[in-house]
């Protein structure tokens, strides 16, 4: 009897690898035909089986259940990513083409991922990049890619798990970089090595040919982390990723005004005033510097300090249109700061008298705001059209007819 019944054990198992094979083949058969609907049909029914398949069965099993529900790059993110855990499981001993099937999935993958970025998509485009990420963990720029893409598309909770998984395990972006000069643009450009070299010896069209590292990320991927705390308002921890960030790169223009803008939201003003000192002692002409300090400054109610940031920063560049808009701004908008008073006097003659005092001191503040942009258009003939807008109502605010018309048909408004 318990022969027999160990007869009938090893018939049933014989039988149950017999089934397990015809439903792999039958899998298998529907992924070459790209049926995939059916191919993931006969997924679900082996899936019950994988406790009883060896290794190469199981190998086997993910590697065709990965192409079902890839389906040749139509599946659902969902699908797509069962399929990268998939392929994770798979054997190379017992599956041959896998190497060649990741590389087209990731090569795919990829132009999908510029196309939705390129095209301004840029939440679906950083789903992309994180799937590339997980088909290809060694391939950490990936995550970069999608950290940057959903900065772009505003997903910054996503966005700092990323950048706080890239700070973890050290990535920082440095690779070697090869370039040459073209001959005919005189512009420096990067290839490939191979490229490079093929540019230079062979099609003679690029000259002086090097090779450096690129710059480390790991000051940007603190500094992002940072901004993004600043916009959750957790400013405590803003400083943390800040400090991190100055670490790796203590005279960043860039992280100085950082920390300067979280030391002043927490009423640190001295602090605040250290650091701004930092910076411009740092990089006395750095244009985009002043400017934003200029902006810093305006932010927080010191007029005279923006209007002082933002002419450094046009007497550098005569061409910043923004410094020059913004400059403006501070006399309109102090101008605009003596409505109260306006408004709160009475009839007295002292009222009277002071009246018309503060409607001359608005009328100049006014004028001032007008050379601003009077001067920016002279030295700018090609001056944009809200530098036009503003002057015109600039114009229109002090009675200027003549000239708010004359601004008017110059700009086209």
């Amino acid at each position: 009897m318990k022969k027999q019944l160990i007869l009938s054990l090893a018939l049933f198992v014989t039988l149950f690898s017999f089934a397990q094979k015809k439903e792999l083949k039958t899998l298998e058969k529907a992924v070459k035909s790209n049926n995939f609907a059916e191919a993931k049909t006969t997924a679900n029914q082996l899936e019950s089986m994988l406790g009883s398949m060896d290794d190469k069965m199981k190998s086997k099993f993910y590697f065709n259940r990965a192409k079902a529900l890839y389906a040749n790059g139509t599946g659902n993110i969902a699908d797509f990513d069962t399929a990268i855990s998939d392929l994770s499981k798979v054997d190379e001993k017992h599956v041959d083409n896998i190497g060649v099937t990741i590389n087209n999935i990731q090569n795919e993958l990829l132009v999908k991922a510029n196309k939705l970025y390129t095209a301004g998509k840029y939440a679906q485009a950083s789903s992309y990049f994180l799937m590339l990420y997980k088909l290809v963990p060694k391939d950490e720029s990936y995550l970069y890619y999608a950290a940057v893409s959903s900065v772009q598309a505003q997903d910054f909770d996503s966005a700092l798990k990323h950048y706080k998984l890239l700070k973890d395990i050290g990535y920082t972006g440095v690779v070697k970089e090869y370039f040459a000069i073209n001959k005919e643009t005189g512009v420096e450009e990067i290839y490939e090595k191979s490229t490079r070299d093929l540019y230079v010896n062979r099609a003679k069209s690029h000259i002086s040919p090097g090779e450096r590292m690129s710059e480390s990320k790991a000051a940007e991927i603190a500094k992002q982390i940072a901004l993004i705390y600043v916009s959750q308002d957790k400013n405590e921890k803003a400083l943390e990723a800040i400090k991190d960030a100055r670490a790796a790169d203590s005279s960043n223009s860039d992280l100085i005004l950082t920390e300067a803008n979280v030391q002043y939201k927490l009423g640190n003003i001295k602090e605040y005033g250290k650091l701004i000192e930092e910076a411009v002692s740092n990089d006395p002409n750095n244009v985009s510097l002043l400017y934003n300090l200029g902006v810093i400054s305006f932010d927080s109610g010191k007029l005279a300090e923006a209007r002082a940031y933002y002419k450094n920063a046009l007497k550098i560049d005569t061409t910043h249109s923004n410094a020059a808009l913004n400059l403006s701004t501070t006399f309109i908008n102090e101008g605009n700061s003596l409505n109260e008073k306006l408004n709160s006097l009475g009839n007295s003659a002292a009222d009277n008298a002071k009246y018309d005092k503060l409607k001359i001191d608005k009328s100049n503040l006014f004028k001032s705001g007008a050379e601003v942009l009077e001067t920016f258009i002279s030295n700018n003939p090609k001056a944009n059209s809200d530098i036009g807008q503003q002057l015109y109502n600039i114009y229109i605010a002090l009675g200027s007819t003549e000239k708010a018309n004359a601004i008017k048909t110059k700009f086209g408004l």
